[in-house]
Protein backbone atom coordinates (compact mmCIF):
# COMPACT_ATOMS: atom_id res chain seq x y z
CA UNK A 1 0.00 0.00 0.00
CA UNK A 2 2.30 2.03 0.88
CA UNK A 3 4.53 2.08 -2.27
CA UNK A 4 1.31 2.47 -4.30
CA UNK A 5 0.78 5.67 -2.60
CA UNK A 6 4.80 6.63 -3.04
CA UNK A 7 4.28 6.08 -7.19
CA UNK A 8 0.96 8.03 -6.99
CA UNK A 9 2.38 10.96 -5.40
CA UNK A 10 5.21 10.49 -7.69
CA UNK A 11 3.73 10.62 -10.79
CA UNK A 12 3.87 14.65 -12.40
CA UNK A 13 0.21 15.65 -13.20
CA UNK A 14 -0.89 17.87 -16.23
CA UNK A 15 -0.54 20.44 -14.36
CA UNK A 16 3.08 20.50 -13.16
CA UNK A 17 3.91 19.86 -16.90
CA UNK A 18 2.57 22.88 -17.64
CA UNK A 19 4.17 24.59 -15.31
CA UNK A 20 7.52 23.32 -15.86
CA UNK A 21 6.74 24.71 -19.66
CA UNK A 22 5.77 28.07 -18.70
CA UNK A 23 9.02 28.13 -16.30
CA UNK A 24 10.90 27.40 -19.27
CA UNK A 25 9.59 29.60 -21.05
CA UNK A 26 10.01 32.72 -19.15
CA UNK A 27 13.62 32.12 -18.54
CA UNK A 28 14.31 31.46 -22.97
CA UNK A 29 12.67 34.70 -23.41
CA UNK A 30 13.34 36.32 -20.12
CA UNK A 31 16.09 35.10 -18.82
CA UNK A 32 14.39 34.77 -15.25
CA UNK A 33 11.83 32.81 -13.90
CA UNK A 34 9.15 34.95 -12.09
CA UNK A 35 8.36 37.63 -14.09
CA UNK A 36 6.53 40.88 -11.94
CA UNK A 37 2.37 40.93 -13.07
CA UNK A 38 0.05 42.98 -12.03
CA UNK A 39 -3.46 43.62 -13.43
CA UNK A 40 -3.45 47.89 -14.31
CA UNK A 41 -5.33 50.16 -15.20
CA UNK A 42 -2.71 51.68 -17.36
CA UNK A 43 -1.88 50.31 -20.58
CA UNK A 44 2.25 50.29 -21.58
CA UNK A 45 2.82 50.64 -25.10
CA UNK A 46 6.43 50.19 -26.27
CA UNK A 47 7.84 51.82 -29.31
CA UNK A 48 11.65 50.24 -29.96
CA UNK A 49 13.67 49.46 -32.72
CA UNK A 50 12.35 50.74 -36.31
CA UNK A 51 9.00 52.11 -37.12
CA UNK A 52 7.46 49.23 -39.37
CA UNK A 53 5.58 50.42 -42.65
CA UNK A 54 4.03 48.65 -45.22
CA UNK A 55 7.38 47.11 -46.07
CA UNK A 56 9.02 43.90 -43.43
CA UNK A 57 12.74 44.59 -42.53
CA UNK A 58 14.98 42.32 -42.48
CA UNK A 59 14.88 39.47 -39.67
CA UNK A 60 17.39 41.16 -37.67
CA UNK A 61 16.32 44.20 -37.13
CA UNK A 62 13.95 45.11 -34.21
CA UNK A 63 10.88 46.33 -35.33
CA UNK A 64 7.61 48.33 -33.98
CA UNK A 65 5.16 46.80 -36.75
CA UNK A 66 2.29 49.22 -37.28
CA UNK A 67 -0.32 46.28 -37.38
CA UNK A 68 -0.05 45.26 -34.02
CA UNK A 69 0.37 48.96 -32.73
CA UNK A 70 -3.02 50.10 -34.10
CA UNK A 71 -5.29 47.70 -33.08
CA UNK A 72 -3.47 47.87 -29.38
CA UNK A 73 -4.31 51.40 -29.33
CA UNK A 74 -8.18 50.97 -30.29
CA UNK A 75 -8.37 48.54 -27.45
CA UNK A 76 -7.16 50.18 -24.98
CA UNK A 77 -9.73 53.10 -26.21
CA UNK A 78 -12.16 50.85 -25.47
CA UNK A 79 -11.09 48.88 -22.88
CA UNK A 80 -13.35 49.93 -19.62
CA UNK A 81 -10.58 49.01 -17.24
CA UNK A 82 -8.33 50.98 -18.88
CA UNK A 83 -7.96 54.33 -17.85
CA UNK A 84 -4.74 56.05 -19.29
CA UNK A 85 -2.08 54.69 -21.65
CA UNK A 86 1.99 55.42 -21.52
CA UNK A 87 4.05 55.31 -24.37
CA UNK A 88 7.64 54.34 -23.77
CA UNK A 89 10.20 54.87 -26.89
CA UNK A 90 13.72 54.28 -27.51
CA UNK A 91 12.97 54.11 -31.69
CA UNK A 92 15.04 55.00 -34.70
CA UNK A 93 12.18 56.20 -36.61
CA UNK A 94 11.20 54.49 -39.71
CA UNK A 95 8.72 54.40 -41.86
CA UNK A 96 6.87 58.29 -42.13
CA UNK A 97 3.43 57.17 -43.05
CA UNK A 98 3.27 54.54 -40.51
CA UNK A 99 4.47 56.87 -37.82
CA UNK A 100 2.22 59.21 -38.45
CA UNK A 101 -0.51 56.86 -38.33
CA UNK A 102 0.37 56.01 -34.85
CA UNK A 103 0.68 59.53 -33.48
CA UNK A 104 -2.56 60.73 -34.95
CA UNK A 105 -4.44 57.84 -33.41
CA UNK A 106 -2.66 58.84 -29.50
CA UNK A 107 -3.46 62.36 -29.94
CA UNK A 108 -6.95 61.34 -30.93
CA UNK A 109 -7.45 58.90 -27.93
CA UNK A 110 -9.97 60.70 -25.02
CA UNK A 111 -8.20 59.20 -22.52
CA UNK A 112 -4.95 60.62 -21.19
CA UNK A 113 -1.95 60.10 -22.59
CA UNK A 114 2.01 60.53 -21.30
CA UNK A 115 4.84 59.68 -23.78
CA UNK A 116 8.33 59.06 -22.21
CA UNK A 117 11.53 59.29 -24.38
CA UNK A 118 14.35 56.80 -22.94
CA UNK A 119 17.60 56.03 -25.64
CA UNK A 120 16.46 57.66 -28.58
CA UNK A 121 13.23 58.87 -30.36
CA UNK A 122 14.54 59.79 -33.35
CA UNK A 123 13.38 61.16 -36.71
CA UNK A 124 9.20 59.69 -36.99
CA UNK A 125 9.82 58.74 -33.37
CA UNK A 126 9.25 62.88 -32.78
CA UNK A 127 5.81 62.86 -33.82
CA UNK A 128 4.93 59.94 -31.47
CA UNK A 129 6.72 61.34 -28.65
CA UNK A 130 4.64 64.55 -29.39
CA UNK A 131 0.98 63.11 -29.77
CA UNK A 132 0.45 61.95 -25.83
CA UNK A 133 -0.82 64.89 -23.52
CA UNK A 134 2.33 65.23 -21.41
CA UNK A 135 5.94 63.94 -22.96
CA UNK A 136 8.91 63.03 -21.21
CA UNK A 137 12.02 62.68 -21.87
CA UNK A 138 15.02 61.07 -19.98
CA UNK A 139 18.60 63.11 -19.05
CA UNK A 140 20.40 60.54 -21.03
CA UNK A 141 17.54 59.94 -24.15
CA UNK A 142 18.30 61.83 -27.63
CA UNK A 143 16.26 63.22 -30.17
CA UNK A 144 17.40 63.24 -34.11
CA UNK A 145 15.25 66.08 -36.15
CA UNK A 146 16.01 65.73 -39.76
CA UNK A 147 14.69 66.06 -43.34
CA UNK A 148 12.29 63.34 -44.90
CA UNK A 149 13.83 61.07 -46.98
CA UNK A 150 13.11 58.10 -49.88
CA UNK A 151 14.17 55.15 -50.34
CA UNK A 152 13.71 53.13 -53.65
CA UNK A 153 13.42 54.11 -57.37
CA UNK A 154 12.98 57.93 -57.48
CA UNK A 155 11.98 59.78 -60.34
CA UNK A 156 13.71 62.88 -61.17
CA UNK A 157 10.95 65.37 -62.22
CA UNK A 158 9.08 67.89 -60.36
CA UNK A 159 6.38 66.13 -58.36
CA UNK A 160 8.59 63.91 -57.02
CA UNK A 161 10.09 67.20 -54.92
CA UNK A 162 6.52 68.47 -54.59
CA UNK A 163 5.25 65.14 -53.12
CA UNK A 164 8.12 64.94 -50.78
CA UNK A 165 7.94 68.70 -49.39
CA UNK A 166 4.21 67.91 -48.76
CA UNK A 167 5.41 64.64 -46.42
CA UNK A 168 7.43 66.84 -44.82
CA UNK A 169 5.46 69.49 -43.82
CA UNK A 170 2.67 66.99 -42.81
CA UNK A 171 5.41 66.26 -39.72
CA UNK A 172 6.20 69.57 -39.13
CA UNK A 173 2.79 70.58 -38.67
CA UNK A 174 1.55 67.70 -36.37
CA UNK A 175 4.91 68.54 -34.31
CA UNK A 176 3.96 71.97 -34.06
CA UNK A 177 0.32 70.94 -32.96
CA UNK A 178 1.06 69.01 -30.32
CA UNK A 179 4.24 70.37 -28.75
CA UNK A 180 5.64 74.10 -27.79
CA UNK A 181 7.83 74.31 -30.64
CA UNK A 182 7.20 77.22 -33.71
CA UNK A 183 7.16 75.81 -37.20
CA UNK A 184 10.05 78.42 -37.99
CA UNK A 185 12.28 76.68 -35.06
CA UNK A 186 11.54 72.98 -36.19
CA UNK A 187 12.64 73.61 -39.52
CA UNK A 188 15.93 74.91 -38.10
CA UNK A 189 16.13 72.11 -36.54
CA UNK A 190 15.68 70.17 -39.55
CA UNK A 191 18.07 72.09 -41.74
CA UNK A 192 21.01 72.40 -39.73
CA UNK A 193 24.33 71.56 -41.06
CA UNK A 194 27.22 70.68 -39.63
CA UNK A 195 25.64 69.13 -36.14
CA UNK A 196 25.35 65.76 -37.57
CA UNK A 197 28.63 64.05 -38.89
CA UNK A 198 26.63 61.90 -42.27
CA UNK A 199 23.71 64.09 -42.33
CA UNK A 200 21.17 66.95 -42.50
CA UNK A 201 19.85 67.67 -39.18
CA UNK A 202 20.15 68.57 -35.49
CA UNK A 203 20.28 65.46 -32.37
CA UNK A 204 18.49 66.94 -29.21
CA UNK A 205 19.50 65.47 -25.93
CA UNK A 206 17.21 65.39 -23.09
CA UNK A 207 16.95 69.33 -21.38
CA UNK A 208 17.33 70.68 -24.70
CA UNK A 209 14.25 69.03 -25.66
CA UNK A 210 12.47 70.69 -23.23
CA UNK A 211 13.94 73.99 -24.07
CA UNK A 212 13.10 74.19 -27.64
CA UNK A 213 9.78 73.26 -26.42
CA UNK A 214 9.90 69.87 -27.93
CA UNK A 215 9.46 67.77 -24.56
CA UNK A 216 7.09 69.02 -21.66
CA UNK A 217 9.69 67.59 -19.07
CA UNK A 218 12.67 66.20 -17.76
CA UNK A 219 12.10 63.33 -16.06
CA UNK A 220 11.52 59.27 -15.68
CA UNK A 221 9.21 56.67 -15.35
CA UNK A 222 8.04 57.51 -11.72
CA UNK A 223 7.67 61.19 -13.05
CA UNK A 224 5.47 60.14 -15.75
CA UNK A 225 3.41 57.90 -14.06
CA UNK A 226 2.48 60.18 -11.34
CA UNK A 227 1.34 62.79 -13.77
CA UNK A 228 -0.48 59.96 -15.44
CA UNK A 229 -2.01 58.95 -12.21
CA UNK A 230 -3.36 62.81 -11.70
CA UNK A 231 -4.69 63.09 -15.08
CA UNK A 232 -6.73 59.69 -14.60
CA UNK A 233 -7.76 61.17 -11.22
CA UNK A 234 -8.47 64.67 -12.65
CA UNK A 235 -10.57 62.90 -15.60
CA UNK A 236 -12.47 60.80 -13.18
CA UNK A 237 -13.89 64.31 -11.16
CA UNK A 238 -14.66 65.90 -13.91
CA UNK A 239 -16.89 62.97 -15.27
CA UNK A 240 -18.23 62.83 -11.40
CA UNK A 241 -19.42 66.29 -11.79
CA UNK A 242 -20.80 66.32 -14.73
CA UNK A 243 -23.04 63.01 -13.83
CA UNK A 244 -24.14 65.17 -11.06
CA UNK A 245 -25.15 68.51 -12.66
Amino acid sequence: MENNEQTKESTPTPDDDAKRKSVAQAIQQLGQTNVPQLESNIYCMNVIGQVEGHLVMPPQNKTTKYEHIIPQIVAAEQNKNIEGMIIILNTVGGDVEAGLAIAEMIATMSKPTVSIVLGGGHSIGVPIAVAADVSFIAETATMTIHPVRLTGLVIGVPQTFEYLEKMQDRVIRFVEQHSNIGEKNFRELMFRTGDLARDIGTNVIGKDAVTYGLIDRVGGISSALSELNRMIKERKESTQEELLQ
